[in-house]
C-alpha cells in the first residue's frame, strides 16, 4: 500500500463541525469521527485493487511483465473493419460507431491483462475503499490533461457518470445503477457511494468508466450522433477519417500518461488506421495486396485454405496462434423468445438437435473448433458434472423457478457422432415438437389447434454465416420447418438488434475471468425490455436475476465460481441458444513488420504492445508496395 498525504476536506464540513461543538465535545467528537470515516480518513490509499485477493503488482512497478519496456515509437499499424460508420461518438447507440473510438480516452483505472481482474491508476493515482467496499474515494491525478490541456478533475468525473448513466448507451444503466451518491471532495477528489448490498465489484465497474471533457460537451448534445472528432485525454487522438471508409488515429507525443508504469510498453504505433470493406472476403483480398497489415482471423476456411498466396511463401506474412487462458463466452444462434414461436423450452430444446456440428466442424472448419458446452467454456468458471454442494445451496432455494434438469443431469449440446447421426437427433426433436403442440401436415409442421405454420427467419450480419445457417436450414425443413436465412448490411443489423426486431441471430456474448455486473445486462429481467441492452433473448427470470445477485456479491474466489457455475447450468437448461463452437486461441495473419513481447499474458495477444520493427519493417513495406501495384 501507498500513503499519500490526504486533500483537503470538502467545503462545508467544517462549519458543520465547529457548530456541533455548540452542544457537547462528545457529540462533537462522535460526529466528527463519522465524517472522517466517511470521507476516507481512515482509509489508507492503495494505487490498485483487485476483485479477489491481492494485486500482483506492488505500488512501485516498473511495468507489466508482458510488455517491452524498451519497444521502439514509430511507424504505422493498418486493420481492417467491416461495414461502415457514421457517428464518432462510442457510448450512445445512435448512429455506427468508428471502431477504434476508445483510443481517444482514458479511463479512471485500468486492468492488466495477467490478472483475473485488477484495476490499477490510470486517471486516478490512488483509491480509498473500505473492507466492505461500500463506496470508493479516487484521487486524481494532478498532471492528467485533456488534449486541449485542460485538467482533468472532479467536475469531469461528475460529469461523465451522470451523462452517460442518463445519456448514454443502456448498459450504463445497468452497470452504475447500484450507485446512490457521487460528492466531489475537491478539484482532485471523487467519492462514489453504493447502496447497502455487498458487491465488490462496484469500485472495479466505476474504475473502467472513461473520463470525458465536461468544458467540451457544455455547448453539445452527448445524445446526437456526431462527426466531429471528440475530445479525450488518451494516448491518440482522430487525424482523419471519411465516413464508411477509414478512420486513422495519431500517437498523441505529449500525451500526459505516456510515463505512468502502467503506459510502458504499450501505444508504440506513431499511427493507427482502420480501413471500413464491404464483407470479410472482399477485405482477405486486400490484405493479400498489403493493403492493410494484420488481421485476426475468425474464419476457419480462411485460416486453412486463404492464405496461400505469394508473400505467405517468401516469408513475409505470418501466421500465429496465441493461446489464451479466457472464458469462451457463448456464440450461438439466439432465440428471441419475445417471439411466441419461441417461448415454449421444448420447441427451443428440439431445434438445437437439427444443428449438426460435426458436419460443419469437418466440411466448414477444418476440424479446428471445439463444441461450447457453456456460458464460461475454456476456464474454471464453466459448470461440469452435477451441482457441487456448494451450488445446491444457491440452487435449492430456487429449485421451483429453475428447470428440473438442473439438479439431476449434466447439459450437453446434442450430437451427431455415433450411429444414428442427424436421424436420430430429429426424430427426437420430432418427439419434443409433438409434446409442444406441433403436428406434421402435407410436409408442413403446423401448430395442431391453430394450423399455423412454423416458420422464422435467422438474421445474419455478415454472408459469412451463410454457410452455416444454410444447412442449419435444410435440417430444419426435415422436420417440416420454413427456415428464411437474411443477410443485411451492418447498420440494419444493429438497429435490428438493438431493437429485438429478430426472430433468430447469431449472436456472442462475451465473457470475462470475473463476471459481474455485465450479467445483468445479458440476462437480467429488467434488460429484456430495454431496446440497447444485451439480452437478445427476452430472458425474464427470478431465479437468473438471483443467481446474478450471488454473482454480483460474491465475496471470494471460491464463492464467485461456485456462484458463476450455477448460474451457467440455469441458463444451458433454459434452451437460449443453440451453441456453436470456440477455440483457446486467438488467430492472427500480419505483415512481417513487427516486433512483439516475448509473453503472451492470461487473456491473450496484447496488439498494441506491439512495435514497429525498423529492421524489418522498410523491406515489408517494399513488398506490400509491389503486391498492390500489381
Amino acid at each position: 500500500m501507498t500513503r499519500l498525504t490526504k486533500r483537503a476536506a470538502p467545503i462545508g464540513l467544517g462549519i458543520l463541525c465547529a457548530g456541533l461543538l455548540l452542544f457537547g465535545g462528545g457529540a462533537a467528537g462522535a460526529v466528527q469521527q463519522d465524517l472522517a470515516a466517511a470521507n476516507g480518513a481512515d482509509v489508507a490509499p492503495v494505487h490498485a485493487l483487485a476483485m479477489h485477493g491481492d494485486p500482483k503488482y506492488g505500488p512501485d512497478f516498473p511495468h507489466f511483465d508482458y510488455v517491452n519496456p524498451d519497444a521502439p515509437k514509430g511507424g504505422r499499424l493498418r486493420m481492417f473493419a467491416v461495414g461502415s460508420f457514421d457517428n464518432l461518438n462510442p457510448f450512445i447507440i445512435r448512429g455506427a460507431a468508428a471502431v477504434g473510438s476508445g483510443l481517444v480516452y482514458d479511463s479512471l483505472l485500468t486492468s492488466s491483462a495477467d490478472e483475473a481482474f485488477t484495476e490499477y491508476g490510470l486517471l486516478v493515482e490512488s483509491l480509498e475503499v473500505p473492507e466492505d467496499r461500500s463506496w470508493v474515494i479516487l484521487n486524481l491525478r494532478p498532471e492528467a490533461r485533456f488534449h486541449d490541456g485542460h485538467a482533468v478533475d472532479a467536475d469531469d468525473v461528475l460529469f461523465t457518470f451522470t451523462t452517460l448513466r442518463e445519456k448514454g448507451a443502456p448498459h450504463y444503466r445497468f452497470y452504475y445503477a447500484n450507485v446512490t451518491a457521487v460528492e466531489k471532495l475537491d478539484d482532485h477528489r471523487v467519492r462514489f457511494t453504493f447502496d447497502g448490498g455487498v458487491n465488490r465489484e462496484l469500485p472495479l465497474i466505476i474504475g473502467q468508466m472513461p473520463v470525458l471533457p465536461a468544458h467540451y460537451w457544455a455547448d453539445r448534445d452527448f445524445a446526437a450522433s456526431t462527426l466531429e472528432p471528440p475530445l479525450g485525454s488518451g494516448p491518440y487522438r482522430i487525424k482523419a477519417f471519411e465516413p464508411g471508409r477509414f478512420i486513422e488515429y495519431e500517437r498523441v507525443d505529449d500525451w500526459w500518461g505516456k510515463d505512468l508504469a502502467v503506459s510502458q510498453g504499450f501505444y508504440n504505433f506513431d499511427s493507427i488506421r482502420y480501413d471500413y470493406y464491404r464483407d470479410t472476403t472482399v477485405a482477405l483480398e486486400a490484405f493479400k495486396t498489403g493493403a492493410y497489415d494484420l488481421r485476426v482471423e475468425n474464419v476457419a476456411k480462411e485460416w486453412a485454405t486463404g492464405y496461400d498466396f505469394p508473400a505467405r511463401q517468401q516469408g513475409r506474412v505470418l501466421l500465429r496462434e496465441f493461446e489464451h487462458d479466457m472464458p469462451s463466452g457463448m456464440q450461438g444462434f439466439a432465440y428471441n423468445m419475445r417471439r411466441p414461436l419461441f417461448q415454449d423450452p421444448r420447441v427451443r430444446q428440439a431445434l438445437a438437435y437439427a444443428f449438426d456440428f460435426e458436419w460443419s466442424n469437418q466440411n466448414l472448419f477444418y476440424g479446428q473448433y471445439r463444441r461450447t458446452g457453456s456460458y464460461f467454456d475454456n476456464s474454471e468458471l464453466a459448470s461440469e458434472g452435477l451441482p457441487s454442494e456448494a451450488e445446491l445451496a444457491l440452487l435449492e432455494p430456487l429449485r421451483k423457478d429453475v428447470p428440473e434438469a438442473v439438479f439431476t443431469e449434466v447439459y450437453t449440446p446434442p450430437s451427431t457422432e455415433g450411429r444414428g447421426g442427424l436421424r436420430d437427433n430429429l426424430r427426437v426433436a420430432a418427439g419434443l415438437l409433438k409434446e409442444a403442440g406441433w403436428v406434421v401436415r402435407d410436409g408442413t409442421l403446423v401448430h395442431g389447434e391453430t394450423g399455423a405454420p412454423f416458420t422464422f427467419e435467422i438474421l445474419l450480419s455478415a454472408p459469412t454465416w451463410e454457410r452455416i445457417s444454410l444447412p442449419f436450414a435444410q435440417n430444419l425443413k426435415r422436420l417440416g420447418i420454413d427456415a428464411r436465412v437474411r443477410t443485411v448490411d451492418s447498420a440494419q443489423y444493429e438497429n435490428r438488434m438493438n431493437t429485438f426486431d429478430f426472430d433468430m441471430a447469431v449472436q456472442v456474448w462475451g465473457q470475462s475471468l470475473s463476471p459481474g455486473n455485465e450479467q445483468r445486462n445479458y440476462w437480467g429481467s429488467d434488460a429484456a425490455a430495454l431496446d440497447g441492452s444485451q439480452n437478445y433473448s427476452g430472458l425474464q427470470s427470478a431465479a437468473v436475476d438471483r443467481l446474478i445477485d450471488h454473482v454480483i456479491t460474491a465475496k471470494t474466489r471460491e464463492g464467485l465460481i461456485s456462484s458463476v457455475q450455477a448460474l451457467d447450468r440455469v441458463l444451458l437448461w433454459n434452451h437460449l441458444v443453440i451453441p456453436h463452437w470456440h477455440i483457446p486461441y486467438t488467430r492472427i495473419a500480419f505483415w512481417d513488420k513487427f516486433g512483439l513481447p516475448e509473453t503472451v499474458p492470461m487473456r491473450g495477444v496484447e496488439l498494441f504492445t506491439w512495435w514497429y520493427d525498423p529492421a524489418r519493417g522498410p523491406q515489408t513495406e517494399a513488398v506490400q508496395g509491389k503486391a498492390a501495384a500489381e
